[in-house]
């Protein structure tokens, strides 16, 4: 483009024309000349830096940033911290609202601290997955009162002193998570409905919680959202108190909540006629008259979970009559089922977009055709469907799936009777799919795979484990698929270094690799994958044939690398275990090595890799 041309446009028409345009186009815009570059800074509202040297100069470059993800940034510390608050990026972080600092393990409280003082304006922030996150980092997140939005998961060393003072602190929170918090308990719930009367969502999963939070969650009024995900000890005179409490109750997962049965659940229903959704998998054991008359009454019914329950044909029919609303059904391993079921499920639910019906032996053939087939012809908007270890699905079935020409998600794991022949429909019909898993498919080789690679360009996640029939030939046609983010490939012994190699050339954008039990991958495929998959953050080598120069290369390479598997790597000698984690010691946060390396790594490498934030698993 001329210098004349881009002269006579105004800095307002640049601006105007920027907004039209999506993330791809304005990748390419701001590469167009220094003009169009300064419009994109000023524009961007949100960013993702992938290195801790970037973070200071890239937030003055973009003043206007409102969010802000450093969740795959792996060198992220303290320090880090420090020289944006020193190199002047404070008017940049002034108007911060968003921060996500999931798995950034090496930020303590002296780092929190200075973020929450630099955000004045911060509202939501992610810290899960920081297992070093304790009562400490908790006292320092509270100076940012005006958090509305917190996400603490697994966050392993918080306790209710550190709940308290976030509580105390951020009395206008509306959404906390506190899933895997193994030391929160019922004291600090309490504390937290009492001081958090906003709360609209609530996530206490897997916590050893007992009635009395759930006496103290009834109280709040304005909650929407509550997920209680295998709460052992919560029952069904836990669930009662929520009959008449929390009446704006739109959503509740109770699923795994081992004590919880179908008539607490009940009583749920009846005190909420405006639920939307209803997640109860795998704690109701049947679907009974009452239920269905409850079922009945929820108008605006969206979403249903009864996996693991056994559920008649005749429960099937009245609870899709009764739910035309209903967008998604999650019906795992439910016994009784037969075709008759499945066809009313399909002329009934004609607005599903998601459908879990693994584990069940009765989706034979005939129920694909009378199910599915109908689904295709007459919703159009089925987008989920999950058919893993349904002995039944074969390739006639697949041909009939692929009518549904607008699925994102396919989960066909371990359905042994499929073949080239039914994946090859998908692969030319399904071009929307983002995600397919076709784990232990024993009967799907390379003219499958190529189909799938051909017709199915937007995949970014793709589960190929134990695929025995894959071979080079297969494997290299993937590397056309430039979108992929998540690849397995586990266990599949045809593959050589040639074939990895295929890959990391082409597939540049792959963020998690499995390659365990790959044996005949020689040091070939590990050095093209050091080479081209810079954006790898998680990689499986175990068992692998590695050798200690391949290793120490990619260690060395893999700049953005978090999280890797090392076991039973038999070509790797102690030396070459302490070279390759040397080189990556700064950035990794989990880490899986045989045991007897504990007393063979040398104890200064184990005790900075402790210092920087990372678990070792010893196996």
């Amino acid at each position: 483009m001329s210098q004349s041309i881009l002269s006579a446009l105004s800095e307002d028409l640049l601006f105007r024309v920027y907004g039209f345009l999506d993330p791809p186009c304005r990748k390419t815009w701001r590469l167009v000349s220094r003009e169009f570059h300064r419009v994109d800074s000023l524009s961007r509202t949100s960013i993702r830096i992938l290195r801790a040297e970037f973070v200071p100069s890239l937030l003055l470059k973009h003043p206007n940033l409102s969010s802000l993800d450093l969740s795959v940034c792996p060198k992220l510390d303290d320090d880090v911290v420090f020289r944006v608050a020193l190199d002047g990026a404070v008017s940049t972080t002034s108007r911060l609202k968003s921060l996500d600092l999931s798995r950034a393990t090496a930020v303590r409280a002296r780092g929190l601290e200075t973020l929450a003082r630099l955000c004045r304006a911060l509202e939501r922030v992610d810290v899960s997955h920081c297992w070093a996150f304790g009562d400490r980092e908790a006292a320092a997140l509270s100076v940012a009162a005006g958090l509305r939005e917190l996400r603490m998961d697994k966050c392993l060393s918080l306790s209710d002193v550190g709940l308290a003072r976030i509580v105390v602190g951020c009395s206008n929170l509306t959404k906390i998570s506190l899933k895997w918090c193994m030391e929160i308990s019922d004291l600090g719930i309490d504390l937290l409905c009492k001081k958090c009367r906003d709360l609209k969502s609530l996530d206490v999963s897997y916590l050893k919680i007992t009635n009395d939070s759930v006496r103290s969650i009834a109280l709040l009024q304005k909650l929407e959202v509550l997920d209680m995900v295998s709460c052992p000890l919560i029952d069904d005179a836990g669930l009662q108190y929520l009959e008449n409490g929390s009446p704006s109750l739109q959503e509740i997962d109770v699923t795994r909540c081992d004590r919880v049965s179908l008539s607490s659940v009940i009583s749920i229903l009846k005190g909420h006629p405006d639920l939307q959704h209803l997640k109860a998998s795998h704690c109701i054991s049947e679907i009974s008259v009452s239920f269905l008359q409850s079922i009945k009454a929820l108008k605006h019914l969206k979403t249903l979970w009864i996996d693991g329950a056994r559920v008649s044909d005749s429960s099937l029919l009245t609870l899709s009559s009764s739910c035309k609303a209903l967008t998604e059904l999650g019906a795992s391993r439910c016994v009784d089922v037969t075709d008759i079921g499945m066809m009313g499920l399909a002329r009934n639910c004609l607005n599903l977009k998601a459908l879990n019906l693994a584990c069940c032996g009765f989706v034979t053939d005939a129920a694909i055709s009378a199910g599915l087939q109908s689904l295709g012809c007459y919703s159009k908007r089925l987008q989920e469907l999950d058919l893993t270890d349904c002995d039944g699905v074969n390739d006639r079935g697949l041909e009939y799936i692929s009518k549904c020409s607008n699925l994102l998600r396919l989960k066909l794991g371990l359905c042994a009777n499929i073949s080239d022949k039914g994946v090859f429909h998908i692969g030319s019909k399904c071009s929307k799919l983002l995600e397919l898993d076709l784990y232990r498919c024993a009967g799907f080789g390379d003219d499958g795979l190529a189909a799938i690679s051909r017709g199915c360009k937007s995949l970014n996640r793709l589960i190929l484990s134990y695929c025995g029939e894959l071979t080079d030939t297969g494997v290299e046609k993937i590397r056309q698929l430039e979108h992929l983010s998540h690849l397995e490939l586990r266990g599949i012994k045809n593959i050589t270094g040639t074939g990895l190699a295929a890959i990391a050339r082409g597939c540049r954008k792959l963020g998690y690799l499995d390659l365990k039990l790959c044996e005949n991958i020689d040091d070939s495929g590990f050095w093209a994958l050091a080479y081209f998959s810079r954006n790898l953050t998680q990689i499986n080598l175990c068992n692998c044939s590695v050798s200690d120069t391949a290793l120490c290369m990619l260690m060395s390479n893999l700049s953005r690398v978090q999280d890797v598997d090392l076991v039973h790597l038999n070509r790797v000698t102690v030396e070459g275990f302490e070279f390759a984690l040397r080189a990556c010691c700064n950035r990794l946060k989990k880490l899986k090595l045989l045991a007897p390396l504990r007393f063979l790594l040398s104890s200064e490498l184990l005790e900075v890799l402790h210092a920087r934030g990372c678990r070792i698993r010893w196996d």
